[in-house]
């Protein structure tokens, strides 16, 4: 697959480990949601990708959207 970016097919993928907080102030003692993804990651510019395993999106969509950041839609 080529790369969303630049279009480059020198593609690698790696394991990752990263914790997804809910966002203010009020979270910040909450230890987050623990997401254990493989990244796909373009070897000429950069770009990276991942999906979010089917557990720990379950455990990111019981966070209230209150404490959510959300993009605005183009």
């Amino acid at each position: 697959m080529s790369c969303l970016s630049c279009a480059s097919n020198r593609q690698a993928e790696f394991p990752a480990e990263m914790s997804v907080h809910p966002s203010g102030l009020n979270n910040l003692a909450n230890p987050g949601v623990w997401v254990f993804p493989k990244l796909s990651i373009c070897l000429d510019c950069g770009f990276s990708e991942f999906t979010v395993p089917k557990a720990e999106l379950a455990l990111l969509t019981a966070i209230p959207p209150s404490e959510r950041f959300t993009m605005a839609a183009d």
